[in-house]
């Protein structure tokens, strides 16, 4: 048969992240692309008895259909979360869930974006949304990412133009792929444009919780809440395989948002969703996330001793949480001819240039701590420092 595709998929490519990691998973080699939890926190057992413990108590009903807002209780319980750790009011009924925050960027574009239509976005920015969101053609427009946040001057001029964009992505703690975050400033600052010139921000916090120095800062949503679709998970925080995210719709945009998911899916997995409540029911979700926080304290670390000492020189992202921290290369060197030279030595990272919407910066590098050990870590750094020597 002759190969036939929607016009809007012709310029969605594969991701890169995703063809990285297939030349990455050979064992020899040390691997700092995959952005993945480590499994070494993922409650197995709790989750054993969580299963057994619905079936037994809920028996058929619990493999029934569902919602397609998602189990109540859950809704609840994220609710109930905001308000006790934000302070941030959120009606249950104001919460979906999805299937993983990458189905609440799918559905964002099915509702919000027209073909053409300008859509702003940070730079670096996330990966996966540009890939999500590009199945329905915007016109990206990026914006620079600073040490604290969004460049204001490029967003001012972007929403000066006459016909801006009245949509805006962003992820505000330990962003990927950075690991920066904004300040309370830039939140205020984003905040106050986001009402001015009525722009809607995607607001991503998958990572918000891992925070492991400084303090926790209000999400934009508590500042703008009707400026703002506030996306979480328990895919960094708990297991990514049950991929259970959510999002916060405003009142005004609640009903077609559902009926977006009800013509994707119809509800995202009613058992796991269950079962994910029964764990959090009976397990101390704060005792768990401080585990994590710890350990990924101590590799962040270990990552950036390891930088000082093998690649001196170079300038690198300090994050206070997430997963990821951020190189930056002399401008003269490619990021992916150094991947090039590294897998050959058994260590790898992603390249920046997928980042980008502007595809002139080519010298820059995310690597992920999360799934390494400090002795890990030295090695890979390590082969790193020893592959930088040879192309300066």
């Amino acid at each position: 048969m002759q190969p036939f595709f929607a016009q809007r998929f012709a310029k969605v490519e594969p991701s890169f992240i995703r063809e990285i990691l297939k030349v990455a998973v050979n064992p020899e080699v040390i691997s700092f692309a995959g952005g993945l939890p480590n499994p070494d926190f993922f409650p197995s057992e709790e989750l054993e008895v969580a299963t057994a413990k619905v079936l037994r108590n809920k028996g058929n009903g619990a493999l029934q259909y569902a919602a397609t807002e998602g189990f109540g209780p859950l809704r609840e319980y994220i609710a109930e979360r905001y308000r006790t750790q934000h302070g941030l009011q959120v009606s249950p009924d104001n919460i979906l869930i999805t299937n993983g925050s990458q189905q609440a960027l799918d559905l964002i574009g099915k509702v919000l974006v027209d073909e053409g239509s300008d859509l702003i976005i940070e730079e670096p920015g996330y990966l996966g949304a540009i890939q999500a969101l590009s199945v329905y053609q915007p016109n990206f427009r990026g914006v620079s990412l600073n040490d604290d946040g969004p460049d204001l001057a490029e967003l001012d001029a972007l929403l000066a133009e006459p016909n801006h964009a009245r949509l805006m992505y962003g992820v505000t703690n330990f962003q990927n792929p950075s690991g920066l975050s904004y300040s309370l400033e830039k939140r205020r600052a984003v905040a106050e444009r986001l009402i001015r010139h009525n722009v809607l921000m995607v607001e991503d916090n998958p990572y918000g919780e891992l925070r492991f120095e400084g303090e926790h800062l209000p999400p934009i949503a508590k500042l703008a809440p009707e400026n703002v679709v506030l996306l979480g998970s328990f895919s960094k925080v708990v297991v990514p395989s049950f991929r259970l995210g959510w999002m916060v719709v405003p009142d005004w945009l609640r009903q077609k948002i559902t009926i977006a998911k009800q013509a994707s899916d119809l509800h995202t997995n009613g058992f796991v969703q269950q079962v994910l409540y029964s764990y959090l029911q009976d397990n101390s979700l704060d005792a768990h996330i401080d585990r994590i926080r710890t350990v990924y304290g101590q590799q962040k670390k270990a990552m950036e001793q390891a930088l000082l000492r093998h690649c001196p020189g170079l300038d690198f992202t300090r994050p206070e949480g997430g997963m990821f921290l951020w190189l930056k290369l002399p401008q003269h060197l490619s990021a992916m001819d150094l991947f090039n030279l590294a897998i050959k030595e058994n260590v790898a990272f992603v390249p920046g240039r997928p980042f980008y919407v502007r595809p002139d910066i080519l010298n820059t590098a995310r690597f992920s701590y999360s799934g390494a050990d400090a002795a890990t870590i030295e090695e890979g750094i390590s082969r790193l420092g020893r592959v930088i020597q040879q192309v300066l």
